[in-house]
């Protein structure tokens, strides 16, 4: 193998159809007879089978990892039980919930063995902090490309804001909570801040950034 390899790192809002961006791809590497491995955390517990699916209903066999999986070692594996069935692009999605040292492995692969791997996930939780993986990618990746969405304002989206069965924003709470539309919307940064705010006053709360 001695083709130049990348790590692309694509992010987006939720909704932003980051998956069905994934999914586009993998279908593309079939149509030209690329090979190709798709992967996914199994922390997202959305579906009980081991598949990648969009919003828009299409979906993909993928191959979990897992919390104590070394991605760099099952591939080196891989590649020594059958050379001839390395994949010339690996596709993650859900790339937010990697470790950090999942990330370097997959950097590593890409090093060491000239496989493409392209990354999709959100930038940041529902709090606006980066995620584990996502942080490391952004400092790792050759490529790193925005998947943009629009907010119902006209803006660039920007935040997951997390809510709850009211359609109230909810600021505190655990890092990872798997939902869809039913848990999270994506928006702004203003249209987030003014929801935080909308909910502060009905609770009458103090709004942090406000104090003096």
């Amino acid at each position: 193998m001695n083709r130049i390899a990348k790590l692309y790192f694509r992010y987006g809002t939720m909704g932003s159809a980051k998956t069905a961006l994934l999914l586009t791809t993998a279908y593309n590497f079939e149509e030209r007879g690329l090979k190709y491995l798709c992967m996914k955390p199994v922390i997202d517990t959305r579906d009980n089978r081991n598949v990648i699916r969009s919003r828009i209903g299409i979906e993909r066999e993928c191959r979990w990892i897992y919390n104590d999986s070394n991605i760099y070692e099952e591939m080196r594996q891989m590649l020594e039980k059958d050379l001839q069935s390395a994949p010339a692009w690996i596709l993650v999605d859900e790339a937010q919930f990697l470790s950090r040292n999942q990330v370097d492995q997959l950097a590593a692969i890409v090093d060491d063995f000239s496989i493409n791997v392209i990354c999709y996930g959100l930038r940041t939780d529902f709090q606006g902090n980066l995620f584990e993986g996502s942080q490391r990618l952004f400092e790792m990746a050759d490529t790193i490309d925005e998947v943009k969405s629009t907010c119902t304002c006209g803006r660039k989206t920007i935040m997951n804001a997390r809510i709850d069965s009211k359609g109230d924003i909810i600021t505190e709470g655990e890092q990872v909570e798997i939902g869809g539309n039913d848990r999270y919307v994506a928006c702004c940064r203003k249209c987030w801040r003014n929801k935080k705010l909308e909910r502060m006053r009905r609770s009458r709360l103090p709004f942090p950034e406000l104090a003096e």
